[in-house]
């Protein structure tokens, strides 16, 4: 049985994974942190094995280093802050507890990513269109961002793109449309609802205690050989 806390228990994505936790016989909801709860992060820390975070870029930082340094590995779901100071935590607490981070844990999305690298390889040109709700912080997603990444490195290329929508209505969507002389390429992903990412989050809590490098970014880390 693994023992899960969760940091910004009382917000959507923080519900959806308390639910999805408390769901699976293998795992235990230890702990939630949440201002609206009154709670912060160590508070529950103690007797945890795994924090996931779903809070927001101004203290996700604050919290991985908490709970690396009090040996309690971290499943990652927030995006919009500095690499470099999660570079440096997670450095510091190798061999004690891992960092595992994902800028989207829909498995669909995943596979969107890949096969946007893939496309990115025989097509001369894309570009990347994020839609998300009207109450996420960062512009351009950690997703389009990390597609982006995934498809110049794959393509030679500068990194293509990106175009932002904000609106009430949306969940998470991201397409790549890609160019070619007479033809193009549409690669689409839609998240309807966010329990479309509790299978990867889960599967990350399972994971992230026998991690080899740490940080791992990506849930194509833990799905695919390569």
């Amino acid at each position: 049985m693994i023992r899960v806390a969760v940091a910004g228990a009382a917000g959507r994505m923080g519900q959806a994974v308390c639910a999805a936790v408390g769901a699976a016989e293998d795992l235990a909801l230890c702990g939630q942190a949440d201002p609206a709860l009154g709670t912060g992060v160590e508070e529950v820390l103690d007797g945890a094995e795994v924090l996931v975070d779903f809070t927001a870029p101004d203290v996700a930082a604050a919290n991985v280093g908490a709970a690396l340094d009090a040996g309690v590995h971290v499943v990652l779901g927030t995006t919009g802050y500095d690499p470099a100071a999660l570079e440096a935590k997670a450095r510091d607490a190798r061999g004690r507890a891992n960092l595992f981070v994902a800028p989207n844990f829909a498995i669909g999305a995943v596979l969107m990513m890949r096969f946007a690298a893939e496309a990115a390889r025989h097509l001369p040109a894309g570009e990347i269109v994020e839609l998300h709700h009207d109450q996420k912080r960062d512009a351009p997603s950690g997703t389009a961002a990390r597609t982006a990444e995934l498809m110049a490195q794959a393509s030679g290329r500068p990194a293509p793109p990106i175009h932002s929508v904000r609106l009430p209505g949306l969940v998470a969507h991201q397409e790549v449309i890609l160019g070619g002389e007479g033809q193009t390429l549409t690669i689409r992903h839609d998240s309807l609802a966010r329990e479309s990412f509790m299978p990867g989050v889960l599967l990350a809590v399972r994971r992230v205690g026998e991690l080899e490098r740490s940080p791992t970014v990506g849930l194509e880390a833990l799905l695919f050989d390569t």
